[in-house]
């Protein structure tokens, strides 16, 4: 049994040739992950099959990653720490004749959104995707805000998920890290409604206001440091390489339940 096989093993399509359709386009795809679908495929028939099977109004994308996420959570079973990474990336199809694209960072662009949670060890080991969403942006209007649904929701929709999921794996402790944009009150207050089936890990973008009066990180930085840290940042977008030491503390707090 070849790895996609044994990956996709829970696949069901509705139709046994769709499902053997997956597998194989998979096994290619994995092969050569960076070339194109002609690329990818051994000869024409297979190309012209692959791109049959990806026009098919009746096979979703959420049908084919099932499988994956189901076999994902049998690995994460294996260990007792997961770390669940979320964050979104945009797929630019700008210049291409698609139907259903949205803008992207600049309104010129067109393309998807994609919000996957990525599962790995803490050893960095991968374990698989577990879930996403995918949506394409509304125009914005000249002055008038972008309509359509808030897409900060959707970091708090993946730590529902993460949280459900952690409740049915009681042996395996869940995180779920996030970046700056993920430093939502609705999430820690999802986090707390869920008695906090799943940690969180948020790179703090928000100065919030405690309600002794005092700012966040004011009351972080005024505890003594727990340790240090060193290591090399490698040049990019402008910076140089050179080495930084970083001072750990932590601090427990209590936020109110609204923006400040």
């Amino acid at each position: 049994m070849g790895w996609a096989e044994k990956e996709f093993e829970t696949i069901d399509l509705g139709d046994a040739r769709l499902d053997r359709r997956a597998v194989l386009l998979a096994e290619r795809l994995g092969q050569k992950p960076g070339a194109s679908i002609p690329g990818a495929c051994a000869n024409w028939a297979e190309t012209t099959a692959a791109y049959r099977f990806l026009g098919n109004d009746e096979v979703s994308w959420d049908d084919v990653l099932s499988a994956h996420a189901h076999a994902s959570r049998a690995r994460m079973k294996e260990h007792p720490v997961v770390l669940c990474l979320q964050d979104t990336t945009e797929l630019d199809f700008n210049g291409q004749e698609i139907t259903g694209l949205g803008p992207l960072s600049y309104e010129a662009q067109r393309g998807l959104y994609l919000h996957p949670t990525y599962v790995v060890s803490p050893q960095r080991e991968p374990l698989g995707v577990i879930n996403a969403w995918t949506w394409a942006r509304e125009p914005k209007p000249d002055g008038a805000p972008r309509a359509g649904i808030l897409e900060s929701v959707r970091w708090v929709e993946s730590y529902e998920r993460i949280a459900e999921q952690a409740r049915e794996m009681p042996a395996t402790r869940h995180v779920c890290i996030g970046d700056r944009e993920s430093d939502l009150l609705a999430l820690l207050v999802k986090a707390r409604d869920m008695d906090y089936a799943a940690d969180y890990l948020v790179r703090c973008q928000h100065n919030r206001a405690l309600p002794e009066g005092v700012r966040l990180w004011d009351e972080v930085m005024a505890s003594e440091p727990l340790g240090r840290i060193r290591f090399e940042l490698p040049a990019g977008r402008g910076r140089q390489a050179r080495s930084v030491e970083q001072e750990l503390r932590a601090q427990r707090v209590t936020l109110p339940d609204r923006q400040g």
